[in-house]
């Protein structure tokens, strides 16, 4: 197999434009995005000088110039520029010198277009203001959909959870929540807000794992018009949420960059704009939640240490369904309700069969997982009671089918513990990669782990990643 040709084959598939230069900022090799930001080709690019092609840039917005001058590597930058054909676009850059010999001769860019995701920015935050201020002389919704009564069960470690819900609601001190997914942490936070003196104030809650870096500070911050190309003036998070609670779900996603400026709002209560030199207060009620325990995150430098002690000083564990099944019968009448009236059926129960096997499962998804079983059931059933027979196969969140088929994984032959684990972990960490057409980093979050842990995972377990393949 030609090496050159599956590489230029790869090479031709990948979203990402690549520039090559030399030392005299002259391109050498240019391939473009998919989505032809830039306004040219490669026959018109090779062989000009960068700021031929791009005469908008400058000296000082060039990751070219500063990565040829100083020799260091630029990872991540947004730039915002006018394109050949006079268009105003975005990108995502990481520039990389080049040396041969020790010598600097050359740096070489792969960019990806952040237009349409700063488009998208920008009507999320008109968005969100127009959802959380007032309009038409009526006042908005404070953003909730549940209260105290909404929490459903009675066993030991639920009501204890209610209890301290209820004591800290109140306070206007950080809150951080950990709970694995499927536990109810939104609905828990959604329920200390509306018990509060700021119930008549918003509630908004972000998803720190939903946005890129620089998105995600734009929404939090709000931006200045001018700061980038094509943005406006508009109130970032904070300042919507100004006199309530802003909560922030998988805190463990966020960059440790903007962790610094979320710690210092945190410290200060004074937020300012993306391009704006103005400062103002606002009082917002922290809450951060992670479905990551907080003693791994501190171990793999998922978030920093001065920010968690600071978001810490309330610390709320959402018990997993496992710890609390004697509330599975509570959750089965609640659901069967939910759905008999979305569904317009009659649904009485389930039979002692489903039941037995109910309290018997793990839930790895927890309220989540049995809310979506109930309802995958209830299209099926016929009769009045849901029976084993409406269960279907699952086996959504690697979860050993309970249903149907056996109720018992088959040890291997000749393979203990340690090394069936190790099978298991191995296959998942493939499929992930598989799932994210080799791209590590998104293979990482859907495994829930930082990617320096994967690739950690990656040599231990001697898989090769697509990326090193291409090495």
């Amino acid at each position: 197999m030609d090496q050159n040709k599956v590489k230029q084959l790869i090479m031709d598939r990948l979203e990402e434009g690549i520039i090559v230069l030399d030392a005299d900022f002259t391109i050498t090799y240019y391939k473009a995005a998919s989505t032809e930001i830039t306004g040219f080709d490669s026959d018109e690019a090779v062989g000009r000088n960068l700021f031929e092609v791009f005469p908008h840039l400058d000296k000082n917005s060039s990751t070219f110039y500063r990565v040829l001058s100083t020799g260091k590597p630029v990872i991540n930058e947004v730039q915002n520029y006018i394109n050949y054909k006079g268009k105003s676009v975005s990108i995502l850059s990481t520039t990389i010198p080049v040396y041969e010999n020790e010598e600097l001769v050359g740096a070489f860019e792969i960019f990806k277009d952040l237009t349409n995701m700063r488009e998208l920015s920008e009507k999320v935050l008109m968005l969100q203001n127009e959802l959380y201020t007032k309009g038409s002389g009526k006042k908005a919704s404070n953003g909730t959909q549940y209260t105290i009564s909404d929490i459903v069960g009675e066993s030991p470690a639920l009501l204890e959870l209610k209890s301290k819900t209820k004591k800290v609601a109140d306070s206007s001190s950080p809150v951080f929540v950990y709970g694995e997914t499927g536990t109810g942490k939104e609905l828990i936070v959604q329920a200390m807000h509306n018990l509060s003196s700021r119930h008549n104030k918003p509630f908004i809650a972000q998803n720190c794992a939903a946005l890129p870096e620089n998105l995600l500070e734009s929404i939090l911050f709000g931006t200045t018009q001018g700061s980038f190309t094509g943005a406006k003036d508009r109130p970032g998070l904070f300042e919507l949420a100004d006199g309530g609670t802003l909560f922030l779900d998988e805190i463990n996603s966020m960059p440790l960059e903007l962790q610094s400026k979320l710690l210092r709002v945190i410290q200060d209560g004074v937020i300012r704009r993306i391009g704006g030199s103005a400062t103002k207060e606002v009082n917002v009620r922290i809450i951060a939640a992670s479905n990551m325990e907080p003693n791994m995150m501190l171990e793999q430098n998922i978030i920093r240490l001065d920010l968690f002690y600071r978001l810490n000083v309330i610390y709320l564990y959402i018990p997993s369904l496992r710890e609390r099944k004697e509330d599975i019968p509570l959750l089965i009448d609640h659901f069967i309700k939910v759905f008999n009236r979305k569904m317009n059926k009659n649904i009485k129960g389930v039979t002692e069969e489903v039941k037995d096997r109910f309290m018997k499962s793990e839930w790895l998804g927890n309220i989540r997982e049995l809310e979506n079983m109930i309802e995958s059931a209830m299209n099926f059933t016929d009769g009045d009671y849901i029976g084993l027979t409406d269960l279907q196969y699952y086996n959504i969140f690697g979860q050993t089918p309970v249903f149907k088929g056996k109720e018992k994984p088959d040890i291997p032959k000749g393979m203990g513990l340690k090394s069936a684990v190790e099978q298991y972990e191995k296959s998942v960490i493939i499929s992930a990669i598989d799932e994210a057409d080799g791209n590590c980093a998104k293979a990482a979050r859907k495994l829930l782990i930082p990617k320096q842990t994967l690739h950690g995972k990656l040599k231990r377990l001697g898989i090769k990643s697509w990326e090193e393949d291409q090495q």
